[in-house]
């Protein structure tokens, strides 16, 4: 009989199942003699009651008579009868050179059935994060960037080179295979004059994950967390569904208002190369007044410098890092995901030698490691130089889109005034007098044009109105196509406004 505790793999496109036969059944089967009911019917239900919850899944192709058979003890002209008693009704169907298949669809989904998870399981809610976005029209997202100048010989030659080594069957080092933490070290010395030592440096999965390992390893439970407000919504999320609290600090052109009077917390969360979302760069006061308030409470830093690669007009400022040489304070977040693409999800860390075994340890409780032919093609790229070639293409390339958006945006002003502009790959929008940046939002996205309001980043009711424009996906061309668009949707709402205003002031 079909074991009731085998998982139904229920309304999946893409099963490992499909289009392979298979030697058996992936269920145990047991026919039954003498009970009345002949053993190629009692097939037949077995195989339909499978078929039907999905276990089966559609594509399947079903073992060969012989084969299933032999490997149920009974004759071949049972298993024959059952399928052909399948086929029949339709829950299977017969091809020609491929046996005999379970069709597409056949998987009945539950009628008027509700999973409901234990009552002690926390909300499910939607990751803090932007939803599905369309295909068409101009899409200022950020957090992500263009692969057209990427040189696509190069990526290829790494995966050639990473697949042509000798393949293991151990674990790879938790911390990063050395020669990668080797690379990096000499990355982020070469591009943010960050001097660090290999065995200072931790290879992460992206930000969010290095942040999961520093709340994992360090934090004691319910730590009080200082916060950007507005800030990265997605790093704050890790920090409240750990248990901790978050105080949201507000950030203004000059970076995060830190002062003597600043609350007391175990650790700062912190954009200061380039503030996200509001873009603005923390001044070298404000980072000394930082490590002194870190120093006073005994408290750690997370710098984030998620896109410190792209600066314009400005020149580079001190990481945090470098201006706490001996403080043991600061933890040091890098990217590739704006460097290269988001989808090679590998970065860095760094931090202060004391916390590396306990990072490492908690590297080793989540995964163990990042993928090695990940780890073996980044580290050729790193170590020919592509790396650095590329991000001297895509400086210049990302350059050219921003003069673009500030050409097309620049002349709103005092109606909405550009702000962030000097590094990264986003800029924000600031909307003056009455304008609504949701509506703003709403008419553009009716126009094919679609950003990301400053709200949804704060945590505090009490934001400004603005616009986040991600451009780091975006060609020159779509980026002035959709400013014009911008600008021509904030001109008329503010005639719009101004217009309800003259109307008012006359009926009253």
């Amino acid at each position: 009989m079909v074991d009731s505790e085998t998982a139904p793999l229920r309304h999946l496109s893409s099963s490992p199942l499909r289009g392979a036969r298979i030697d058996g059944l992936p269920f145990p089967v047991t026919l039954e003699r003498g009970t009345g009911e002949s053993l190629h019917a009692q097939l037949s239900g077995r195989l339909r009651a499978a078929v039907l919850s999905g276990t089966l899944p559609g594509g399947s192709a079903l073992p060969g008579t012989r084969t299933l058979a032999a490997s149920l003890g009974v004759t071949r002209g049972v298993v024959a009868d059952a399928y052909a008693t399948l086929v029949a009704d339709g829950t299977l169907e017969a091809s020609v050179g491929r046996g005999t298949l379970v069709p597409d669809g056949a998987a009945q989904a539950p009628q008027g059935q509700v999973i409901r998870p234990p009552p002690w399981v926390t909300s499910f809610l939607a990751p803090p994060v932007d939803g599905p976005l369309p295909s068409d029209g101009v899409v200022f997202q950020s957090g992500v960037t263009t692969t057209r100048m990427l040189d696509l010989r190069a990526w290829r030659q790494a995966w050639a080179v990473a697949a042509r080594l000798p393949v293991g069957g151990q674990y790879g080092d938790p911390a990063g295979e050395r020669d990668l933490r080797v690379a990096l070290a000499a990355f982020v010395a070469r591009q943010r004059g960050l001097a660090v030592t290999p065995d200072a440096v931790v290879v992460t999965a992206g930000t969010l994950h290095a942040l999961n390992l520093i709340v994992r390893a360090l934090l004691p439970p319910g730590s009080a967390v200082v916060f950007e407000e507005p800030g990265y919504r997605a790093a704050r999320q890790v920090l409240l569904d750990a248990g901790h609290t978050v105080i949201p600090i507000p950030v203004d052109e000059g970076g995060l208002r830190i002062g003597p009077d600043s609350p007391p917390a175990r650790l700062v969360f912190v954009t200061p190369s380039h503030q996200f979302p509001l873009g603005g760069r923390m001044s070298l006061p404000r980072r000394l007044a930082l490590l002194e308030w870190a120093r006073r409470h005994d408290a750690l830093i997370v710098e984030d410098d998620y896109d410190g690669e792209f600066r314009y007009d400005a020149p580079p400022l001190p990481t945090l890092a470098s201006l706490d040489a001996g403080g043991g304070r600061v933890l040091y977040l890098g990217s590739l995901s704006k460097v290269l693409m988001p989808g090679v999800r590998t970065g860095f860390l760094t931090a202060p030698l004391a916390l590396i075994p306990a990072l490492v340890r908690a590297r080793t409780l989540l995964d163990f490691g990042h993928p090695l032919p990940m780890q073996q093609a980044v580290t050729w790229l790193l170590t020919g130089g592509h790396i650095d070639r590329h991000i001297r293409r895509a400086r210049r390339w990302h350059a050219q889109v921003r003069e673009a958006l500030t050409q097309e945006l620049a002349p709103l002003a005092p109606l909405a005034t550009l702000g962030g502009i000097e590094a990264g790959l986003h800029v924000c929008l600031h909307l003056h007098g009455d304008l609504d940046a949701q509506e703003a939002a709403a008419a553009l996205a009716g126009r094919g044009v679609h950003v990301t309001t400053l709200d949804t980043y704060a945590l505090t009711p009490d934001c400004p109105q603005a616009l986040v424009l991600g451009f780091g996906a975006l060609t020159v061309e779509e980026a002035r196509r959709g400013a014009r668009v911008i600008a021509a949707v904030i001109r008329k709402g503010s005639s719009g406004v101004q217009q309800e205003q003259r109307s008012s002031g006359q009926s009253g």
